[in-house]
């Protein structure tokens, strides 16, 4: 009886988020529509797109494929948009959106390149956070591959910049990681030893010096920049998911 509660506890809970969910795409499908500038289309569909990114909460795997599929559709549109009016920024995000969902779909080249592209941004604009957060992400892809050498490498190079801007919290990310990474390779001692490091350096932060540090790094940032070095395009009516495979090989290489 009491696992039947449970379940049915369960399954109410991923209803209501579903609902909630649905709620808020027929509000952003609406706003979308009653939009008649077309500089403003870029943000709503990157929120449309964001919330079919949560997929992560939805069990059914017809349910969540069509999620996935909406979410590179919508973040399609976003990208293409925020390439036409060269917002560098907004492109960026669309790039880390579609990384997600390949490499939830275990397509892992994809999933690299559009990475690439997301640390190219952060790179031209000296946005070390994001360096390291992509770098992180980057190091992820590749375990899943299990290309667990490059995925070192990718860690090695996040720590040392976290270590350089004295970012702890970031570097807590990295060790955790670095956690997985080793624990993966087997090497069990060496992640218990990251992980140990990774729980020290959260114990050891105090919110007035990771404030000064993130301050130190602050730099003014253009909301758009016309020499960023990624995808300029027209702007669509529609887009294709299909499409995104015949691009892979113009920027990065892997």
């Amino acid at each position: 009886m009491k696992k039947i509660f449970i379940l049915s506890a369960f399954f109410l809970l991923a209803a209501t988020q579903l609902f909630a969910d649905t709620r808020d795409l027929d509000s952003l499908k609406t706003k979308l529509q009653l939009t008649t500038i077309d500089s403003l289309k870029g943000d709503i569909y990157k929120q449309i797109a964001a919330e079919y990114l949560h997929y992560d909460t939805i069990k059914h795997s017809g349910v969540k494929r069509y999620y996935q599929e909406e979410a590179l559709n919508y973040t399609m549109l976003a990208l293409h948009n925020f390439s036409f009016y060269e917002d560098t920024l907004g492109m960026r995000t669309c790039f880390d959106y579609l990384a997600k969902v390949y490499q939830s779909q275990k397509k892992y080249s994809q999933a690299k390149w559009f990475l690439l592209q997301s640390n190219k941004i952060s790179r031209t604009q000296k946005d070390t956070a994001n360096i390291i957060t992509s770098l992180v992400k980057l190091s992820g892809v590749k375990m899943d591959n299990k290309d667990y050498k490059l995925a070192m490498r990718d860690l090695n190079e996040a720590l040392a910049l976290c270590t350089k801007t004295k970012t702890l919290r970031l570097e807590a990310l990295v060790q955790q990681n670095f956690a997985f990474l080793y624990n993966r390779m087997k090497d069990y001692d060496q992640g218990d030893l990251a992980l140990k490091r990774a729980t020290e350096i959260i114990a050891s932060i105090k919110p007035d010096d990771e404030l000064k540090a993130m301050a130190m790094q602050a730099r003014p940032v253009p909301a758009k920049s016309k020499k960023s070095g990624v995808i300029k395009k027209k702007p669509l009516t529609a887009a294709k998911t299909t499409k995104v495979n015949t691009t892979t090989k113009r920027l990065a290489s892997l």
